[in-house]
């Protein structure tokens, strides 16, 4: 009996050590795993059975007689061997941490330490001394201040200005956009330089993102811009911006005239629509008498093949340039310059104070130049479109082929007065290309043009 108390005891001891190890997680579980009821259910009921086999373990200590504590002996035996708390596995099913809730970030960590991300490039830095403006083109030049050969591309942003001071952040006009550059220079030709200067900057993009802009440039893009004045021109001329056309039913008088519209991305020529004409009479025969009644102001300036118009822009200094081109079926037209002060009745190049080729096609074919009524006849054929270079301060009226840039005639004399752009058409009309700069080609004739053409000629003075 002895040995069996001794037995009880022992089970009874760890019975009661496995109670503490149930309490205490228990506890362990209330503070960490409130959640998880379910384990914490089947614990209490472990816990439970377990006192309850432990308080009749501690109840059969008092059994005196041999025989009825042998069988409960047995009993709490096999009930110890069964019960629940010795069947429980006493390892939370949730750690402390948290970690079976966590998500598996292994394989996307590893992807993204694989990735190289790429720096956002630094601004390109534009040298002025390297951007060139000529031809009506502009090369702008940029460099990295750094090398960094993870950039893809440029993007280029330019916007005309007549501010001439340091670039400002807003601007009349919006910046426009060249993208995809694959070098370190850019060139933007066939602009009509209609602004006085032009604002550049660019930025470098890689892959990823494009980086900050560059400081903003300005480069000067002055040019020679005019009009016709209508004010100035004959009963019979219609006369638009840059265009103008012989009307025989009288232009002036036409309410509906169609507008010019600017190109300002390229130089700008308008065309005018062509008019049916039959039995049109010759210039010279035009008579005053003959003009329709609507007579204002100056209209009555001219007379015979006067039908002349002049520009709105006086040329009182420098060098400049501009272009003519004819109608293919124009009759009759001179391009040239005059004084401000060219009569009522003047013709161009019949007086000492203008000067220009002109074309004739009535009935023979003549090419000439003209002033102060002498006439050169020049053995050239005549060009598609006309090129004119008037050296103000140098004292020279040149004319080229437009596109060959061939010399087609040069006066040469001493202006004494701002001169005007003016133009005489008959049977046709006549379209202008202005906001020009002087071809580099004119430039590089002019300085080794030496008077050959025409300076031989009596129709050059040496004041006028």
């Amino acid at each position: 009996m002895d040995s069996q108390k001794e037995a009880l005891q022992r089970i009874i001891s760890t019975l009661a050590n496995k109670n503490d190890e149930i309490q205490n997680f228990i506890d362990t579980l209330n503070q960490t795993l409130k959640g998880v009821q379910g384990q914490l259910s089947q614990c209490n009921n472990a816990l439970e059975n377990s006192e309850e086999l432990l308080e009749f373990a501690t109840r059969s200590l008092d059994i005196k007689e041999p025989e009825e504590f042998s069988k409960a002996a047995r009993q709490i035996k096999d009930r110890v061997t069964m019960a629940s708390a010795f069947r429980l596995s006493l390892k939370p099913k949730v750690s402390d941490n948290m970690t079976h809730l966590m998500v598996d970030f292994a394989q996307e960590r590893q992807i993204l330490q694989t990735l190289k991300f790429l720096p956002v490039p630094k601004a390109p830095e534009i040298d002025p001394v390297e951007c060139l403006v000529a031809d009506n083109s502009v090369t702008v030049a940029w460099r990295m201040p750094e090398e960094d050969n993870k950039i893809d591309h440029f993007i280029l942003e330019y916007r005309k200005t007549n501010f001439d001071g340091l670039p400002r952040v807003k601007d009349e006009r919006c910046w426009e956009i060249i993208d995809n550059i694959k070098g370190t220079e850019y060139t933007l030709s066939g602009l009509k330089f209609d602004s006085k200067y032009m604002n550049f900057r660019v930025r470098a993009c890689n892959k990823a993102v494009a980086g900050e802009y560059s400081d903003p440039v300005t480069l000067e893009t002055k040019a020679l811009n005019f009009s016709l004045d209508n004010s100035s021109s004959h009963l019979n001329l219609r006369v638009e911006d840059t265009c103008v056309e012989w009307d025989p039913t009288g232009g002036k008088g036409q309410e509906n005239k169609i507008k010019g519209k600017e190109n300002k991305g390229s130089v700008h020529v308008t065309s005018l629509k062509k008019h049916t004409r039959s039995g049109t009479p010759s210039p010279k025969r035009t008579s005053i008498g003959a003009r329709p009644p609507a007579v204002r102001g100056s209209r009555d300036r001219f007379t015979g093949e006067s039908y002349t118009v002049l520009g709105d822009t006086a040329i009182e200094s420098g060098q400049h340039y501009w272009e003519v081109k004819a109608q293919k079926d124009c009759k009759s037209y001179s391009v040239g310059v005059a004084y401000k002060t060219l009569g009522k009745f003047d013709q161009l190049g019949k007086t000492n104070t203008s000067w220009c080729i002109h074309v004739n096609n009535w009935l023979q074919n003549t090419f000439a130049a003209k002033h102060n009524n002498k006439v050169k006849a020049l053995d050239i054929t005549v060009p598609e479109k006309i090129g004119v270079f008037c050296d103000f301060d140098g004292g020279q009226l040149s004319f080229y082929d437009a596109n060959s840039k061939q010399l087609l005639y040069s006066f040469k004399m001493k202006f004494t007065q701002p001169v005007l752009p003016g133009f005489m058409v008959w049977c046709g009309g006549l379209s202008l290309s202005t906001g020009m700069q002087v071809p580099s080609a004119v430039r590089t004739l002019q300085k080794s043009e030496n008077g050959m053409t025409g300076s031989a000629s009596s129709l050059n003075n040496v004041t006028h």
